[in-house]
């Protein structure tokens, strides 16, 4: 019965020893072994024999590409206006050893470098050019970082501008300053109008005055045909001159007579010598 008893333990400690020696790793997965404390191996996926009691398994790295979301954070621009940005990173684990043996924490490491990297950037940029520039900041964040990670055996898949934008307090500066401008070009569009306006009113009223002016001088000198040929034509005889004046004088009588504003109309005694004056005056000229 003794030796029963002795055979059975033997026998479980070898099916112990056993089952600590074969290592079965899943599919996208690396584990690293470490050696009576030392870096001694990494495990691939499949089945792996190690060496019980000296080998263990110290880490288990996934070797799938890995998302890491950066925190937003504050960023003073080049112009000195406050922008809150954030970011995603895609990495990979191409060499778990150096991961887990070169920096404490990969994960926080690579958060905090791009979010260093992230505000160097946009720190040399001005608000607008940050705004606009997501490709030409994701190109420079990720050639900045790539380099560095990959001491720790880790590549930089991709990374992506999740979000760009201005702070509250800049968004309201912005807002009062696009109103502002807006005002201002609406200003200047109703200044131009009326000026172009006051100039065409302007323009039309010189028009016209000399259209008058001109007109003036045509009657003028049509006047002074007129009464010149007049006078040739009747020289010492007034008779018929004085009954078309008088048919005239009768005429502009009729319509004062007529008019709403007409109160008194006065009449000379002598019509024919007042006709006879006009005449003389007309000669006179």
């Amino acid at each position: 019965m003794e030796g029963l008893s002795i055979a059975g333990v033997v026998l479980f400690l070898v099916i112990i020893t056993l089952a600590m020696g074969v290592k079965i790793v899943p599919q996208g997965s690396k584990w690293v072994v470490q050696r009576l404390g030392k870096y001694n191996c990494t495990l691939g996926p499949g089945l792996n024999l190690i060496v019980p009691y000296m080998d263990q398994v110290a880490y288990k790295v996934t070797t799938k590409d890995i998302v890491l979301d950066i925190p937003s954070q504050e960023v003073i621009t080049r112009d000195n206006a406050v922008i809150i940005a954030n970011a995603v990173a895609y990495i990979n684990i191409v060499a778990p050893e150096k991961a887990v043996y070169g920096v404490e924490n990969y994960i926080i490491a690579i958060q905090n470098l791009v979010q260093t990297s992230l505000r160097s950037i946009i720190g040399e940029m001005g608000l607008d050019d940050a705004l606009s520039s997501r490709e030409q900041i994701k190109a420079k964040l990720k050639g900045g970082i790539s380099d560095d990670i990959s001491d720790w055996g880790i590549t930089l898949k991709t990374v992506e501008i999740q979000d760009i934008t201005p702070s509250g307090t800049m968004q309201r500066a912005m807002e009062e300053q696009a109103a502002a401008e807006r005002e201002r070009r609406a200003t200047v569009t109703r200044a131009d109008g009326e000026k172009s306006a006051a100039i065409l009113e302007a323009e039309g009223r010189l028009e016209a005055s000399r259209r008058d002016a001109e007109a003036q001088v045509v009657l003028a000198k049509a006047s002074q045909v007129a009464i010149e040929r007049v006078s040739e034509a009747i020289k010492d005889n007034e008779m018929p001159v004085m009954y078309i004046l008088g048919e005239k004088y009768v005429d502009a009588l009729q319509e004062v007579a007529t008019s709403d504003n007409a109160k008194t109309i006065v009449l000379p005694a002598d019509v024919p010598a007042a006709i006879r004056g006009m005449m003389g005056g007309f000669s006179g000229k």
